[in-house]
């Protein structure tokens, strides 16, 4: 069988991970990688046992090479739109580091190439998806678990890296914005949990500027979201400073409720209740031996949480298995230009809304407001 060919573009820390799990798997091939830093892409190469040569610094040598047939795309934030763009208009398939543009227009034009050509398979890496706990929360509320939801809140602060070459992240042209940088993972992960029982239709959003380090963009955020069932969404975000990684969820239903705090030691990070468990207790399922005094089930010891930093040894491995699998079968990702389309809606809408201080209807078409 015909190996996948793959360009990738960027080498840091992220492109560097994905980028060492795809060349492990059997049916690709890594033909050209394209980065800022010529000595450190040849490196990289050449510790793959991958010949040197292939890095470039031109990233048309990607989109022009026929033997390319996906690209990856890990560069900084700025530069995601023009080029996820530049490949679907090659025919090449696209995996794209969030956000998968700084620019609304490029969104725009990204949803409209992707519907043109739905066969080129297309992934914004909301990587938190692939998360087991994320995993297991989705099926107990598409299970009704918890009944109907009223209110959630999910979590995104947590301390933006910008040590040595990572400064650029001030930088707001080439980051964008704070919600695109990190706090749409708790957006996603909101999103995706109420997705069976109702979709969002309206946002509310206040920002600030930072306040420990200078980043030209807001760095705090409190964002509003309603949802078609009158259920409330909240996500306060911060990629300033945080003191551990903050990716709170709290979920209130009729029938039950879920706690998750990042902060604390892990038997007691998850507690939950429902009618339906332990006879409506409040329970730890990471805990094995008081979920047994309950008479409760306990979650495997290698449930992972999306504050677990194994991110690189086992997410990425699943987002990219996924990434393959799609192309292998034809169909499109739930996470793709269009079906996440609706996540970086709240993004877009959030934006306007802190600008005007009104909410924002969604779906989001008023790409004037973003000036």
């Amino acid at each position: 069988m015909k190996k996948i060919g793959v360009g990738f573009v960027g080498a840091g820390w992220m492109g560097r991970a994905l980028l060492e799990k795809v060349h492990a798997r059997d049916d690709t091939e890594i033909r050209r990688l394209c980065g800022r830093n010529a000595e450190r892409g040849q490196a990289l190469l050449q510790e793959l046992g991958l010949p040197g040569e292939g890095f470039t610094g031109r990233y048309e040598d990607l989109v022009e090479d026929p033997d390319i047939d996906a690209i990856f795309i890990c560069s900084p934030n700025g530069y995601h739109g023009a080029q996820s763009i530049a490949a679907l208009e090659a025919g090449k398939h696209v995996f794209c580091e969030k956000p998968c543009a700084t620019k609304y227009a490029e969104a725009r034009q990204q949803i409209a190439l992707a519907t043109a050509h739905p066969e080129l398979v297309t992934l914004v890496d909301y990587i938190l998806h692939f998360d087991s706990m994320e995993q297991r929360l989705r099926r107990m509320v598409a299970e009704d678990t918890f009944g109907t939801i009223s209110q959630i809140q999910v979590n995104y602060r947590h301390p933006i890296n910008i040590a040595g070459d990572k400064k650029w992240k001030l930088d707001g042209e080439l980051m964008g914005d704070a919600i695109g940088m990190g706090i749409i993972h708790a957006l996603s992960v909101m999103v995706k949990v109420m997705e069976p029982q109702a979709r969002p239709v309206r946002v509310y959003a206040t920002s600030q500027a930072a306040r420990v380090r200078p980043f030209e963009q807001p760095a705090i955020w409190s964002i509003q979201v309603s949802f078609d069932n009158d259920a409330s969404g909240f996500c306060f975000g911060n990629i300033d400073t945080a003191n551990g990684y903050d990716a709170y969820h709290s979920l209130s239903g009729t029938r039950g409720g879920y706690l998750f705090d990042s902060l604390l030691d892990r038997p007691q990070k998850i507690r939950l209740w429902s009618e339906s468990l332990a006879g409506g207790q409040w329970i730890y399922p990471l805990d094995a031996e008081r979920c047994s005094a309950q008479g409760a089930e306990a979650w495997p010891d290698e449930t992972t949480t999306p504050d677990s930093g194994d991110v690189i040894e086992h997410q990425t491995g699943e987002v990219i298995a996924h990434f393959f699998d799609c192309i292998e079968s034809g169909t499109q990702s739930p996470l793709s230009f269009v079906n996440s389309a609706n996540i970086a809606d709240i993004g877009w809408a959030a934006l306007a809304s802190a600008q005007s201080g009104q909410a924002v209807e969604l779906p989001f078409s008023a790409g004037e407001l973003l000036g």
